[in-house]
């Protein structure tokens, strides 16, 4: 996995969740999406803590990630609780997951930049 596609496959979460604030049809599930080691970028980082562990850098990315998935997963809990969650509040500039992903994305970039490779997984 290339840094640009861990980039783009994180940020893909932003649509999920869109869609599922228009479209609440329980086909994500909080306690599954709080999980922060179940997404390509979650595996990536449990498989490469031994390669790039002692990086401070990703240090913050395994923090923010958690971060994330817990912000993701409060957006769907909200959802589900039926209360009315518009979209700017659950997902714009000011939302804990916004900031939560903007981190995620800031620490993938330190990390290609200190590890001036292009590629994450050499498997």
């Amino acid at each position: 996995m290339d840094f640009d596609h861990a980039i783009a496959a994180h940020s893909s979460w932003k649509q999920k969740l869109r869609s599922y604030l228009a479209k609440p049809d329980h086909s994500l599930k909080a306690a599954d999406v709080e999980r922060s080691d179940k997404c390509d970028l979650g595996k990536w980082i449990v498989e490469e803590t031994t390669r790039y562990g002692k990086m401070p850098e990703f240090q913050t990315l395994r923090s923010a990630h958690e971060r994330f998935h817990k912000a993701a997963a409060g957006v769907i809990r909200h959802v589900d609780s039926g209360q009315n969650v518009t979209e700017e509040v659950a997902l714009g500039g000011k939302s804990e997951f916004s900031s939560a992903s903007s981190s995620v994305v800031s620490a993938i970039m330190a990390i290609k930049a200190k590890a001036g490779k292009q590629v994450l997984v050499t498997k």
